[in-house]
Formats: C-alpha cells, structure tokens, sequence
C-alpha cells in the first residue's frame, strides 16, 4: 500500500504487471480465489482487471466497465438477473484491481475511496433507474397530487455521503419522494406513490444486496431511515420534515451531517430534479446546523460515543483482537472529532460543513480550533488507521474493522502493509494512545476552546451582584420564571440546568444595582427554549463570568442580549476580546451570503436568509465590541470607529447583492454609492445610531434612473426591515436634494448643480462630515472634490454667522428640556453647541486654511483651527476636552439605556464654561 504522509502522495516504486505475479496474491484470499476462478471460466474479467491495473481508476473506465457488461445483458430474456450479474462483476474486477493497486503502492487512499464512492454511486444509480424502469412498465409513473412526474431521491449517509468509503462497507442510504400522490398511465391499477417506491427500493437491494456465486455488489443498509427499521422504506419531503422537527434526535443530525444526493430514478425534468434537491437540501440543512454555537451536541456526542466504545469494548473481549474503527483511539474518535466542531460550529461557518473528514481537520487547524500540529497528527493517523481497515478487508473481502490475535491473520494483514508484525503493533499502539488522549482532552470542555470548564472555585471569582436574600424584588422575580409558560415547557434537565445558574451565582457580595439580577433572570428566562445557551453558561464559568459582568454593567447591553441571544455564542470565543479585520470579515460575510441555498430549483434567492444572515453576524460584532468597551479595551474614539467601519463593510456588501435580485437592471454592476453624513461620516457612530445616507449614481444609461431608484429603495428595505433576526440600520435619507420630497437617488450631475445652486447653509453644514462610504468607487473623489470646493466658497462671516445661528435656534426650539438636568446634546454649552462652532469655521475660513477642509473630525479640527490663529489654543483645548467628555458621559448614559442624555448641571459645570466661552468668542454674545 500507499506510504502516504498525506493522501495525495504516491509511491514511485511501480509493480510490473506483466512480469510477475500480484502481489495482493500473497496475503489475500480473495484474490487467489478470484484470479483463479477467472482463469478457468472467465478470462475477459482477467483481462479486464490486468488493464485497470495499469493506472489510476477512473469513474469513466467504471462506466464503461459496467455498460460493456449491461448491453448484452439487457438483450437477454430475464434481463434483470443479467443485469445483477453484470454489476457483482464490474465491482468484482474494480475491487480486485483496487486491492492490487493499493498493496503495491499505486493507490493512495484518496483514489481507493473516490474509486469505492464512484463505483458504489453507479452501481446504486443503475439499480434503482433499472427497478424503477421496471416497475413503471406496470403501474406507471409515479405522480404528485398535481400530476407532475416525481423522482425517488437516493441519499448516500456516512462514508459514501462524505466520498470516504471504504473497500468492503456497506452503504448506508435513506429514500426519499417529493409528495404523496399515485401512480398514473400504466396498465396495471394505480397504486400509491409511498407503495411503488417502497418495491421500487426492494427491487434496488435485489439487485444489489444478494451474495450469488458472483458475489455482491454492496452490503445496503436502510436503518438511518426515519424510524429505522420500524419507518417505510421510502418517505415524502413533508413527512420527513416533520419527523426531524418533531422527533430528530442528537445523533440523527450526526448521520445527516454527511448526507449527500448520490442517484434518482430520472423520471424527472433536470430542472424539478434540482429543485428536489434544493427541498431536501432545504428541510436537512436547519436539522443539522443550528444558527448558534450548539454545545448542546458536546454531551449528545460524548453520551453517543461512549456506547459505540463499550459496544468495541465488548467485541474485544469476546472474539479477541483490535478494533481499528470503533475501539479506543480508532477511526470513527477522529471523525468524531471533526464532527464535533462541524456540528457545534457549522451553523454559524459553512466552510465547517464539507463532508470530507481530512479536509474539515485542515480547516480546524488553519483557523486555530484546534493546534495545527494536532490537526497535522490526526489527519497523518486517520490515513494510517484507514490504511490498516482496508488491510483488514482485503484479505477476504469482509466488512471486518478487527485486526485478529491469530498470529498468521496479523501476518498477512501486515504484508499487505509491507511491515513486519512487530512494526504493524508497534505503529498501531502509538497511533491509537495519540488519538485517544486528543479525543478525551477534546471531550474536556477546555479544548473545545480557551475557556475552562466549570469547578467550584471558579463560582468564587464572578462579579459581585446583589444578594437575593436581600431583594423582594429578585424573589419576586425567580418565582415568576418558575411559574411562567416557558419553564412548564421546558425539559426537566433544562429546569435543573438554570436552577443550577441561580445557585451558582447568588449570594454574592452586595451590590449597588439589584435590577442588574432581575436582568440576569429576564435573560435566562428568554433562552429556554434554547437549552444549549444554558449548557453553555452552566460548563463554562468564564463565559458566565462575562454575562454577569455585562449585564450588571449595561442595561442597554442587557436588552441587547434579550433581542439577540445568538451573540452569547460570542462569548466562548477565546478572541473575541481581540482586534477584527473588518475587511477580512466583510469578505467571509461575503462568502457566507453567497453559499445559502438558493430557492425555486436555484432560480431565486432566498432574500429572507440573506437578511437574517447579515443581521446575526453585524449583531454578534457590535456584541463582542460591546464586551470589549465594558472590559475597558477601547476608548469611545476608537468605538466609534469600529463600529463605523463595520457599517461601511454591511453596506458595501448589500448594494451589489441586492442590485443582483433585480430584474429589471441593465448592467451587471451598479455604478452606485452611498454617501455618509453625521455620525456615521465622522466616524462617531455609536450602537444604536441612525445611518445618513444620500445614494448617488454615475450612469448615463437612460435606464438608470428608475433602476437605480428601484435600488434605493430595495436596500432600505434590505438595512431598515425588521426580520426573525431582528433589526440591521435605522436609516434616515432627510439630507438628500429637497429632503423627504427629494427623489430617492441622484446622478453626480444634479446632486452637484443642487449643491451648488440651490443647497442651504445647513446643509454645507452638513457637509463638513460627509464621506463617501460604499459603492462604485471613482465617485469618491468625485464627492471630495465637490465637497471641498463647496466647504472652500468665500462667505461673508456675518451672514454666516447669522444662518448658523437661526439653525441653532430651530434645533434647540425642537429639542426643549424641561428638566432640571443638562442635556449634552442640546443644551446651549453641549455638543452640538461645538459641532455648529467647528462647521462655522470651516465654512468660513477653509478658503485661507484648506486643512480645515478634511473629514477629521470636530477634535481634529479645533486643534487645525487654534493652529491657524482664528481660536485661541486653550479655547480649543477646552471644547475639545468638553467634546470627550460629554460623549463620554452620553455612551454611558446609552449603556444605561437612558431614554436622554442628561446629567445634573453641577457634573459639567467646567465643559459648560468651557464650550460657551468658546461660543462666545466665535459668535458674540448670541
């Protein structure tokens, strides 16, 4: 066999075929028996087998392997007996030639099991296509309720699911149809479309199941099936689906895991046969991915695993030897692995969905879910052990996974391995010791990522909440939730599983804020139904840890959280208190949005997913920035930008995507932008800001302009509509041309003869923190040079100042504080008395001082313009520690989830006198 550090190595050491003797002739039985039968009665297969020998197996030369054996076979009265003949003989020949191949160091193992698959994918196709011929010649095709013609679906589970199969497996396969409904235009009576494909399915294992004298042809094993043994042999799309919604179990969506379209009867139009499809791919997918890191799985895994282990266990003692795929260390420890992290992690990353074993390991490995080098030593055992399973089957092609005791057994196993006995146990002992203590430290919590398990020291180190013995309100509240629908709905274990995160967190020091516990109670209260949330916090106290410390810190961060309880998966994650690569999480989103199932046999995307999506990843961000903010790591600035930023890339992804659900678009790509005002074009956006948006397009198509409006108003949708996932932008498009009676989207054309011909002062205000943030990118210097060249116009100061400030006056008449409190924002002295001080100066003195013109922000600018001798530098230097004050004090107040941003007058009284004084010497006593 192959010596293969990796699968794709191949041994250059060729066997000459012509000169001598197999070797697989040496240690497997089968094959001197077979060489042997073939010699005496049948020497074409001989031939046949000397020619596949000669290079690597192809899916073409099995297909024509086997259509050389069914055209005569078809012609022959009894056909379908011929028909079995010509199979258990193709697979004879491609087994022989596979086993020759691979013991003489020709095959690697990913040839032996892409060979297996292929021949196992059109011996299955033939049969079923053959049965289903067969049948219909009687009963007729079998039909919808509408009439229209339906396909059986052949699904390959397990190794054929995931093109892993090994040499002598069965093939574990699941049937499924589109919708009841009956036969129609044979000659016999209509039977049921459940009956016809339920003997269209006995008549496929007939032809394929059955040992004959010459042989078989695949080992078929139905038990997957919904209701195993005891379910119909084939069922429809909707009973399927309400058997996994209702009674899937854990280790059902395991087995799904690798499920794959392999055959169909091709009764069907291609088009409906995609569309079938996308219906199974569309009811499997939810079962087996969940949109939320699922430990839930962890224990069902563990709980799975260590019956198949006992089950070995028991084998071993019984009939002696080593189990190589169900003992410890042994194959199915290794997929159990990957399966693990595919079934926890893959709702929320396709690319943990690919079915291949090696492949999700390498993954693994490149993102850090596991260390590289342990990923490198389960993917080099895997290959190894696999090697040592198909040994095992070689010598006489039995679905065997035990290396023997008996001393010859071992001896042949290990020739075919070209070792000696002494290295075959040697090598095997190491091997299976290695994936055993990986596997039993994955199955410790504390490997499965950087955050450890529960103990009972830990519980010492959470932050401080108030005592409930102390709080009627807490009481009050617990024995609400345990009267409430949702704890009578929940499972016991999930019940014992919060009380456990009661205890465990009550009777800490007192608190100044007891509400903090009754937010504690709301949030556990709201994820019971989602039982794997709570296995979460109740294994990992650090994750715990940063709940409590969260909700005791932010109301807004609290209600968050109960708006969208998909961001605690953030928590467990050992980075998320690190920097992102915003362009790098763009392009996954990117990618994300780009492999969801497409609707209607592919002909339309599914809109609804791509909105939920985007929601879920842009609030699981925002929440691993807010767990950064509460823990002290960013400054409100670079808040700000982060969250700024993470806008422009949601932004920058949807305007293509939603151009591509347009029918009536004249180009491939939109020439298209967004440009952003106030908060988000400063960069001083905060968690829950508007976005200001004006869209501008460069088209001169005449087209453009209702395809481009059909666009804006697509993507307010798209950012602004609230779905199951919940809500993405408030965006607000007042500041466009003409304000709300201003079309939707303007040409670079009219929005620059607007600017410069009819535009108010406020809104050259406004310009002075508006950027081009998303879209066709030659419309951003476009936009800069127009915005500069307006903010440079030579302006009468007075006038100026006189425009100003009646916009002053209109903003605050609208925004009146009764209270006896400051208001930050409004109030004469707060921040907007800053902003309309720095866009003053722009527009009045950026024509003798250009630095005043760049998009920096209102710190930045004040420092330019103390620079520039039009403000004293402790004038400047006072606002602009007012400005960071008061923005601070307003994201506190926001964390508090404040309904204003007001403070008592005596907390500011500096940043007041500080603004003012510089309001003063700007405009007067106004």
């Amino acid at each position: 066999m192959a010596a293969e550090g990796s699968i794709g190595s191949v041994s250059n050491d060729r066997y000459s075929f012509t000169t001598g003797a197999p070797r697989g002739l040496l240690s497997s039985a089968w094959l001197r028996r077979t060489l042997e039968a073939w010699d005496q009665r049948r020497p074409e297969l001989r031939a046949d087998f000397e020619r596949l020998i000669q290079q690597p197996i192809h899916r073409a030369a099995i297909e024509n392997l086997l259509e050389s054996r069914l055209q005569p076979a078809r012609e022959q009265a009894g056909h379908e007996r011929a028909i079995g003949v010509a199979l258990r003989q193709t697979r004879q020949v491609v087994f022989a030639a596979l086993l020759e191949r691979d013991v003489s160091g020709l095959a690697t193992l990913a040839e032996v099991c892409s060979v297996m698959t292929d021949l196992a994918e059109i011996a299955v196709g033939t049969a079923v296509r053959n049965a289903a011929d067969e049948l219909s010649k009687r009963f007729g095709q079998p039909c919808d309720a509408q009439g229209q013609p339906m396909d059986l679906l052949v699904v390959g589970m397990g190794k054929l699911g995931g093109r892993e199969l090994n040499v002598s497996s069965d093939i574990d396969l699941v049937l499924i149809y589109r919708d009841e409904g009956r036969t129609a235009g044979g000659p016999m009576p209509s039977i049921p479309c459940a009956e016809f494909f339920s003997r269209v399915s006995r008549a496929m294992i007939q032809l394929l199941d059955p040992v004959t004298e010459d042989g078989f042809v695949f080992r078929i094993d139905l038990r997957l099936r919904p209701y195993g043994d005891s379910g119909p042999a084939a069922m429809s799309l909707p009973a399927l689906e309400d058997y996994l919604v209702e009674q899937g179990r854990e280790w059902e969506r395991f087995a799904w895991l690798k499920s794959r379209l392999i055959a169909d009867t091709g009764m069907t139009h291609p088009a409906q046969r995609v569309a079938d499809h996308a219906g199974l791919t569309a009811i499997v997918q939810p079962f087996v991915w969940r949109r939320y890191l699922d430990f839930g799985a962890f224990d069902a895994l563990r709980d799975l695993h260590g019956l198949i282990r006992s089950e070995a266990a028991k084998r071993e003692l019984r009939r002696g030897g080593i189990d190589v795929k169900l003992g410890r260390g042994g194959i199915r420890e290794i997929e159990f692995i990957a399966q693990l992290f595919q079934i926890v992690r893959g709702g929320r990353d396709p690319d943990l969905r690919h079915p291949s074993t090696l492949t999700t390991l390498a993954i693994l490995g490149a993102r850090g879910l596991l260390p590289q080098d342990e990923c490198q030593a389960l993917a080099a055992d895997y290959t190894w052990l696999r090697r040592v399973e198909h040994a095992l089957q070689y010598r006489e092609d039995a679905q065997t996974h035990t290396l023997p005791d008996a001393p010859e057994a071992r001896a042949q196993t290990a020739q075919l391995l070209s070792l000696s006995v002494e290295d075959l146990e040697s090598q095997l002992r190491v091997t299976r010791q290695r994936v055993a203590a990986i596997f039993d430290a994955l199955l410790r919590p504390s490997q499965l990522d950087p955050i450890s398990p529960a103990t009972p020291s830990d519980v010492e180190g959470l932050p401080d909440l108030a005592d409930p013995a102390e709080s009627p309100q807490l009481l009050a509240r617990v024995e609400a939730l345990r009267a409430s629908r949702r704890w009578g709905a929940a499972r016991p274990e999930t019940r014992a599983v919060l009380e456990r995160l009661i205890a465990r967190v009550r009777g800490r020091p007192q608190s100044d804020d007891p509400a903090a516990w009754v937010r504690l109670i709301d949030l556990f209260e709201s994820v019971l139904g989602r039982p794997s949330y709570l296995m979460l916090l109740d294994r990992f106290p650090a994750v715990l840890d940063r709940l409590v410390r969260t909700v005791a810190q932010s109301q807004w961060g609290s209600n968050y959280l109960l708006l969208h309880p998909v961001v605690l998966d953030e928590l467990l994650d050992g980075e998320v208190l690190k920097p992102v690569d915003y362009a790098r999480w763009g392009q996954e989103l990117k990618d994300r949005l780009g492999q969801i199932p497409r609707l209607d046999g592919g002909r339309l995307p599914d809109i609804e997913r791509q909105m939920d999506l985007a929601r879920e990843a842009h609030h699981a961000q925002v929440f691993r920035l807010l767990v950064q903010d509460l823990e002290g790591r960013l400054s409100i600035e670079h808040l700000s930008d982060h969250l700024s930023e993470l806008a422009d890339q949601v932004l920058a992804l949807a305007i293509p995507l939603v151009w591509s659900q347009l029918r009536n678009r004249h180009t491939a790509d939109p020439r298209f932008a967004m440009i952003a005002y106030g908060r988000l074009g400063s960069k001083e956006l905060g968690y829950a800001s508007d976005l200001d948006l004006v869209f501008l397009y460069d088209d001169p198509d005449p087209r453009a302009a209702e395809c481009y409006a059909a666009l804006a108003q697509r993507l307010m949708g798209w950012l602004s509509s609230r779905t199951a996932a919940g809500l993405l932008f408030e965006v607000d498009l007042r500041l466009r041309p003409n304000g709300n009676s201003g079309l939707l989207v303007s040409s670079l054309e009219a929005f620059g003869r607007y600017q410069r011909e009819s535009a108010w002062v406020w809104e050259h205000q406004a310009l002075t923190r508006a950027r081009h943030c998303a879209g066709l990118s030659s419309i951003e210097p476009w936009f800069e040079n127009l915005r500069r060249e307006l903010l440079a116009r030579v302006r009468g100061p007075a006038e100026l100042a006189r425009e100003i400030l009646d916009m002053r006056h209109q903003v605050a008449a609208g925004h009146p504080n009764r209270s006896d409190l400051f208001d930050l924002k409004h109030d004469r002295g707060g921040l907007i008395d800053v902003e309309f001080t720095v866009q003053f100066l722009v527009l009045a003195h950026s024509a003798q001082h250009p630095v005043l013109l760049d998009d920096v922000g209102n710190i930045a600018l004040l420092e330019r313009a103390a620079q520039g001798g039009l403000i004293a530098p402790a004038l400047a230097e006072g606002a602009a520690d007012a400005y960071r004050r008061y923005r601070s004090l307003q994201h506190r107040l926001r964390l508090d989830d404040s309904p204003y941003a007001r403070v008592p007058h005596a907390q500011v009284v500096n940043e007041i006198s500080n603004v003012t004084a510089l309001w003063h010497t700007v405009f007067g006593a106004a």
